[in-house]
């Protein structure tokens, strides 16, 4: 598969071919102030809400190896360049921050969008690219643009996750996750006192993991073009969360709230965005070129690489477990 995007690459004007991960940094903090815009609004009465059950831990392995993209499904260069320098970090699996599938969502458009890059990643895949996983290897999560076809069906369709699909969690070496459906048509509601925010709640309490990591679409805080989300501004830390990832904004960014890192990953191949007015709590911040997220998880703690697409080290922590 990775052959099959370097061609695709080397087909499309304009683009270089990218290069693994090196250590170079490249930290950039543009100023620029496009107007924001509104966050999209339901269009189409939401599924029916089913309980969700956790699911058992998949490998044992005590360590893991996962790249994040987000805001990556448009199925073009970009995406591709994303895609080719995720394959050739080779992770154990891939986890998304949303919006899977531009324009809006579509049956016809969403293996173009996926299969085409991730098919070896995707479970029960049965798309027109690949033979797909024995084992699913991709946990997307639910952004806007995959719910602009009614229900989110063809996303419900397509991928072969946990419970109800919208939202769940897994467990792989040392890591729980909890994948969260961030928009407001998710019918278990996204407010702190919704149903999915109890089922976090009890899910973090109860996890026996050394790290607890929530996955969702649009970032609770954020100085890009969005800006933040209120109703999504849950206590995380206080349930017990050790890091958060969103998307949504095309942009990088890096925060401490509240004693937790956020971290916006949205340059996974959409129109990149420009940063309005940086938050006081952003510690690092990049919009310069496409990118993904990679960590590298042990029982004692979390190395974090975002990597952009001509393999430059953008921004690097760690967290450690605390003694």
């Amino acid at each position: 598969m990775l052959a099959g995007l370097l061609a695709f690459l080397a087909a499309c004007a304009g683009q270089t071919t990218p290069t693994p991960p090196s250590t170079q940094t490249a930290v950039s903090l543009p100023t620029a102030s496009p107007t924001a815009r509104a966050l999209p609004t339901a269009t189409a009465p939401p599924p029916t809400p089913t309980e969700t059950t956790p699911t058992e831990p998949t490998p044992t392995n005590p360590q893991a190896r996962f790249a994040i993209i987000g805001d990556y499904g448009t199925g073009d260069a970009n995406a591709a360049a994303v895609a080719a320098l995720v394959l050739a970090w080779q992770p154990e699996f891939i986890v998304t921050t949303g919006d899977n599938n531009y324009p809006n969502g579509a049956a016809e458009t969403i293996d173009p969008n996926i299969g085409q890059f991730y098919s070896d990643y995707i479970g029960g895949y049965a798309g027109e690219y690949g033979e797909g996983s024995e084992v699913n290897r991709f946990f997307p999560t639910l952004g806007n643009h995959d719910w602009d076809t009614p229900g989110a069906q063809p996303y419900l369709d397509y991928f072969n996750l946990p419970g109800h699909e919208r939202y769940y969690d897994f467990v792989w070496g040392p890591v729980h996750f909890f994948m969260l459906d961030s928009d407001s048509r998710e019918p278990d509601g996204i407010g702190r006192s919704s149903r999915q925010a109890e089922w976090l709640k009890a899910g973090l309490a109860a996890s026996t993991a050394p790290w607890q990591v929530v996955v969702l679409h649009h970032p609770p805080f954020s100085s890009g073009r969005h800006g933040d989300n209120p109703p999504l501004q849950w206590p995380y830390a206080g349930w017990g969360a050790d890091l958060l990832l969103a998307g949504h904004d095309h942009l990088y960014e890096r925060l401490e709230i509240a004693g937790l890192t956020h971290v916006t990953n949205g340059l996974g191949g959409g129109s990149r965005y420009y940063f309005i007015v940086p938050l006081p709590e952003s510690l690092a911040r990049y919009r310069a070129a496409h990118g993904a997220l990679f960590i590298s998880a042990s029982p004692e703690g979390m190395d974090i690489e975002f990597v952009n697409v001509n393999g430059e080290v953008v921004d690097a922590f760690t967290l450690a477990q605390e003694d």
